[in-house]
């Protein structure tokens, strides 16, 4: 299934947006900022105060470990401060997936 990034834009603004930014050199929020994010382990953005889980969970993000993370992130790593319940439907998130690639090079 590919996605939308035009989709996946309103999506990042309505439900990332307040809490990420994605342009190079932006600002941490709440979450970190998502720039380098394709390719890049868990816990490693600079300046951004991981939990230990999230330092620890050791898998690199892409398509496939951003789809199941994306799904329940609270389940995919127990203990993360993330509070996003998730995006349940697969097609946001491969639309989520298709903006964040393309956003965050």
């Amino acid at each position: 299934m590919s996605g939308d990034a035009t989709k996946g834009a309103k999506i990042f603004k309505q439900r990332c947006a307040q809490c990420h930014t994605v342009e190079k050199g932006g600002s941490n929020k709440t979450g970190p900022n998502l720039n380098g994010l394709i390719g890049r382990k868990t816990g490693q953005a600079s300046n951004f105060t991981y939990t230990e889980a999230n330092k620890n969970k050791g898998i690199t993000w892409g398509p496939d470990t951003l789809f199941t993370y994306l799904e329940n992130p609270k389940k995919y790593i127990p203990g993360t401060k993330m509070v996003f319940a998730g995006l349940k439907k697969p097609q946001d998130r491969n639309d989520l997936i298709a903006y964040l690639t393309a956003a965050t090079k």
